[in-house]
């Protein structure tokens, strides 16, 4: 192996590997709660996975605006410029406490019309109300952590983004099972209690960012830098973030009309919907991983002006995806008998996640590569918009409007409409192939900082 590649290998995995932990983590905090109410029952697994549709959007935005972050802050890194990075860190915290604020809002004051976009059923929407009554209350924590430890990961501080997280996760799961089972003498709070854990988890999260940011061991906070007036810096992220804001919202949102029909056809749909999706999420944490990795080091490289040596690293990049993708897909072939140890499902809802699990195994290596190239190749130079245009034509043009025909036009079997909705990843890699293989993708975005402010 050319000393090139070594040094690319060894530098994505030394992103990547804390990256994937702290993937793994932040989707087992979430998944905590799916996997120990599974020991609960089906209909408080079902309401809470439904419930969690809401964090669901709210990680799309999130990871919109953190896109954002990574294509200026890894390229201001590359140039060594934390004042800029400061700038970008403030007009993106700026934006997630409006969005936040917004959605918590809702979440506590109306959750019962917020579950009723999802789920018709009484009893539903009452157990998942109760729930989002208090987790919207994490919401505005996030806010702030989440572009925190996107920055972080963009300096190239992944490890300590992933120390942050692991507590977090420790400290939900041990609420979780305080709460859920009544340990130590606790009350059985269920649902509620797994609400408690997943809110207490994040308060910890944002103070352990708080803390770090106050050490100031990159750079001192200057709150004049950070949430001072940026105009050019503002136009900036404007223009890279709000493309990928809306991408990455519109195919969040998509995927959670995927659960809106699915969750119309009946209640072993929506049960094994749930376990299939938090199955999926965990086996394909390291694909996404190597996608946010090749961000941070390809907007690194870029910043520095080795334009011909990214070119080169984001094809070692696409072998290492695809290789992924492929071990990913028969991972989960493997272990398909294994998943119905941890749930308690009817026959129905079971015969259903079978299914289920054998569509995602080659379904996560389209995802793995479409993932890599839009959310992270084509956006370490910049280029947010082609993802943008793509996703919308295809979800919202094809995948959406066939799911419907397929559910209540034509009135499919479910398998046959999941299966449906599964060929949107397949829709897109001719044309995402094309557009990477042109270069034009490829740019410095980064200017001198100026000082406003």
């Amino acid at each position: 192996m050319k000393a090139e590649s070594k040094r690319f290998y060894h530098a994505l995995a030394s992103m990547v590997i804390p990256i994937t932990i702290q993937n793994f983590i932040t989707n087992a905090v979430n998944s905590a709660d799916v996997f120990m109410l599974g020991y609960v029952g089906q209909t408080e697994l079902s309401a809470v996975s439904l419930a969690n549709q809401f964090q669901f959007l709210l990680s799309g935005v999130f990871f919109g605006i953190s896109s954002g972050v990574t294509m200026l802050a890894s390229q201001y890194w590359g140039k060594k410029d934390t004042n800029s990075i400061q700038a970008v860190m403030g007009i993106a915290i700026k934006i997630a406490a409006v969005i936040t604020a917004a959605l918590a809002i809702g979440a506590v004051a109306a959750p019962e019309a917020l579950m009723r976009v999802y789920t018709n059923d009484g009893e539903l929407v009452s157990i998942g109300a109760g729930y989002l009554r208090i987790i919207g209350v994490s919401y505005v924590c996030m806010s702030f952590s989440q572009v925190y430890l996107c920055a972080l990961r963009s300096m190239e501080r992944a490890p300590l983004s992933t120390v942050i997280s692991t507590t977090a996760l420790v400290m939900n799961i041990i609420l979780n099972a305080v709460f859920i089972f009544g340990i130590g003498g606790a009350p059985k709070l269920g649902v509620i209690g797994v609400a408690i854990g997943t809110v207490t988890a994040r308060v910890v999260e944002l103070l352990l960012c708080l803390l770090d940011a106050i050490r100031g061991k990159v750079f001192a906070i200057d709150f004049k830098v950070m949430f001072g007036s940026h105009k050019l810096l503002f136009q900036d992220f404007v223009k890279y973030a709000v493309p990928a804001l809306i991408n990455d919202c519109a195919w969040t949102v998509a995927f959670s009309m995927y659960s809106a029909i699915m969750g119309r056809l009946n209640a072993d749909v929506v049960a094994a919907s749930s376990v299939a999706a938090t199955v999926r999420n965990l086996c394909t944490i390291l694909c996404f991983a190597l996608g946010a990795g090749a961000t941070v080091l390809l907007g690194i490289e870029i910043g520095e002006g080795n334009m011909e040596l990214a070119k080169r690293d984001a094809k070692r990049s696409c072998h290492v995806t695809l290789a992924v993708g492929i071990l990913t897909g028969l991972f989960l072939l493997l272990i398909r008998p294994l998943v119905f140890l941890f749930f308690s499902l009817t026959q129905r809802a079971a015969g259903y996640l079978d299914t289920m699990l054998l569509i995602s195994s080659y379904y996560v290596v389209g995802q793995a590569m479409n993932t890599l190239l839009i959310a992270g190749v084509f956006r370490a130079g910049g280029d947010s918009r082609f993802g943008m245009v793509c996703d919308i034509v295809v979800m919202w043009c094809i995948s959406v409007p066939l799911g419907v025909l397929a559910a209540f036009v034509l009135k499919l079997p479910p398998m046959a409409v999941y299966f449906i909705l599964c060929l949107d990843e397949f829709w897109k890699i001719p044309v995402v192939y094309r557009h990477y293989k042109s270069f034009k993708w490829l740019k410095d975005i980064t200017r001198e900082f100026q000082g406003e402010g």
